[in-house]
């Protein structure tokens, strides 16, 4: 049961700190203590040294925040903004950035000395999974009592994962020992990227920097007109 509440009081305090990660805490409107400020306009504009009662009136009349962004600062700096749009767009860059540094994690997919045929394919496929989603792999053969003298079973069968994997990794790191375990690093060939989005129906296509021109599209071929022939006009007879 104590452990149980210790492990829940861990959570809410690493819950309290990414809140605060987040939004830093900065003080907005009311509870900017400074009396004059340097106030920077939402579009970027120096509005000048001002006093924060004045400050905070041009801000609601604007109808934004007054966001203190540099209160080290003599005198302190403060931004007129949209606050709760900018907690948004720092929420989504951490997001982000997690989400990134966490797809580029080292993976491991264990191997025993005397692993079948069947279990060794299974293993490779999950591996290549692993790497096209840009995860770095680390196989590890792990030996048991006397199947440390075998390692050159071992190394036959490290070399033959490298070979089925190599379309879509490299190595990282060549075979290493670490006790009774033979360790493997594979990355992958070709970072994960983001499929660039398509624009829209009315949006232009902007073309990207060392991106070759689009080629021309080619003319219609123009129709071929045929002349009618002339028809002969028959003389009338005489009666």
């Amino acid at each position: 049961m104590m452990a149980r509440d210790c492990d829940l009081a861990q959570w809410g305090d690493s819950r309290k700190k990414e809140e605060r990660t987040i939004s830093e805490r900065l003080r907005v409107n009311a509870e900017i203590r400074a009396k004059t400020v340097r106030v920077i306009g939402p579009d970027g504009a120096q509005l000048g040294i001002m006093l924060a009662d004045q400050a905070r009136m041009k801000a609601v009349e604007l109808e934004l925040d007054l966001v203190e962004v540099a209160p080290k600062a003599e005198p302190p700096v403060c931004r007129i903004m949209d606050y709760g749009k900018h907690i948004y767009h720092e929420q989504k860059k951490e997001q982000k950035a997690r989400k990134k540094a966490h797809a580029h994690d080292l993976k491991e997919v264990r191997l025993s000395f005397k692993i079948g045929k069947h279990d060794l394919d299974i293993k490779v496929m999950h591996a290549k999974e692993f790497l096209a989603e840009g995860h770095r792999v680390q196989f590890t053969m792990v030996y048991k009592g006397r199947e440390i003298a075998h390692q050159s079973l071992g190394e036959q069968t490290l070399k033959g994962v490298v070979t089925q994997l190599a379309d879509c990794s490299k190595v990282e790191r060549p075979p290493f020992r670490e006790g009774k375990r033979v360790g493997l690093i594979l990355a992958p060939k070709v970072a994960a990227a983001e499929k660039p989005e398509k624009p829209g129906k009315g949006e232009k296509y902007e073309k990207s920097e060392g991106e070759p021109a689009p080629k021309p599209a080619a003319p219609a071929p123009a129709r071929a007109v045929v002349a009618a022939a002339p028809v002969a006009v028959a003389a009338p007879q005489k009666a």
